[in-house]
């Protein structure tokens, strides 16, 4: 996932051994065709954020993103969400993350769906992304900026690999009116490994950037995934990752959301 933290700390947190082969074998124990794959068939594997492919659609449809455009999608993990936009909405992506397991199973999936000459992946820094000024049309990142307590670098950074009035696309949980939230979370044991601010906190931080807002939606309902007890598909990414801890991080994610701990946002800003 993103930097912010120490990265062995984060590939400590997020890393798993031989990730890219664990999904293929899970995905082929479900039934699925290892040969004729879809981002369909692999979207429980590979997008691991709130509310899934469907909330990475909404929010390429909210984002207006079109053929051709040249996206960079940080923090972008296993890559679900590239695949997505380049399969269905014809963009061009490079998909930048910290955590070198990631990037290789991120990699192996791409090019297992046939998408290698759209989407490539890159092991790199959240806060010093190693692109040219400019170089991008959109920079996109969903459910990554949670372990960055430094969240103005990394903005400046957004803005400075942005063409000018290129788009920001976020998707980003954010604290809610009732604090502390409820660990563990997803992407935290603990607060020390957690930085969230709220909404208009993270509004005013984006636009002091040098971004302009277009829209601002609260998801937090639409991305609330199955509460506790529900079946998880066994090749679903988080129950890969998290194992045993899954339940534990969903009984505490539902009640962060229904005691308004924590909100999901997605967000379009043009760049000023």
């Amino acid at each position: 996932m993103s930097a912010g933290l120490d990265a062995r700390e984060v590939n400590a947190y997020w890393g798993r051994d031989d990730l890219g082969q664990t999904i293929l074998d899970a995905l082929a124990a479900a039934g699925k065709n290892l040969d004729a794959l879809t981002v369909d068939d692999t979207a429980p594997a590979d997008q691991f954020h709130g509310g899934g492919k469907g909330a990475t659609v909404r929010l390429a449809r909210l984002a207006g993103l079109a053929p051709g455009m040249r996206v960079l999608d940080v923090g972008g993990g296993l890559g679900g969400p590239a695949r997505t936009l380049a399969a269905e909405f014809g963009c061009d992506v490079t998909v930048l993350d910290l955590t070198e397991s990631y990037v290789r199973a991120a990699a192996l999936l791409t090019e297992r769906l046939g998408l290698g000459d759209r989407v490539r992946h890159q092991q790199g820094d959240a806060l010093a992304p190693p692109f040219d000024d400019g170089a991008f049309d959109v920079v996109w990142t969903q459910n990554s900026g949670m372990n960055i307590p430094d969240k103005a670098s990394l903005y400046a950074g957004f803005h400075r690999v942005l063409r000018t009035r290129g788009t920001l696309a976020i998707q980003e949980p954010m604290a809610g009116p009732l604090q502390p939230p409820i660990f563990p979370q997803m992407w935290a044991r603990e607060p020390a490994q957690s930085f969230l601010h709220a909404p208009a906190e993270m509004r005013a931080l984006i636009e002091r950037a040098g971004f302009r807002v277009r829209a601002w939606d609260d998801v937090t309902a639409e991305t609330a995934g199955s509460g506790p007890g529900a079946a998880v598909p066994a090749y679903s990414i988080q129950r890969l990752v998290m194992g045993e801890a899954l339940d534990a991080i969903t009984r505490a994610g539902q009640r962060n959301r229904e005691e308004g701990r924590i909100v999901m946002v997605q967000a379009v800003f043009d760049r000023r």
